[in-house]
């Protein structure tokens, strides 16, 4: 898997988009709910402890979450979430 950089708004965003709160995350992803809490509150781009940052974007594509990072195709630009399209 490559490591993508997330931003805390993608990360709110995409717990949004899942309907989930931080301690149901924080348990999908084998994280502690206080680390949850750490990288949301965090300013722009999660810095971390890399295993965390695995975890945690592992989580989020089982979940259906596609992070769209910096200058990626979409027609807006910019970064962002989308949910992917379930296998067929």
């Amino acid at each position: 898997m490559i490591l993508y950089m997330i931003t805390s708004g993608q990360l709110r965003a995409s717990r949004a988009l899942l309907g989930i709160d931080q301690r149901k995350l924080a348990e999908l992803a084998g994280l502690s709910l206080p680390t949850i809490q750490r990288m949301e509150a965090s300013e722009g781009v999660i810095r971390g402890n890399v295993d965390s940052l695995m975890k945690l974007i592992g989580a989020l594509d089982g979940l259906g979450i596609e992070l769209i990072s910096e200058n990626a195709s979409s027609e807006a630009g910019g970064r962002g979430v989308r949910l992917k399209r379930p296998a067929s």
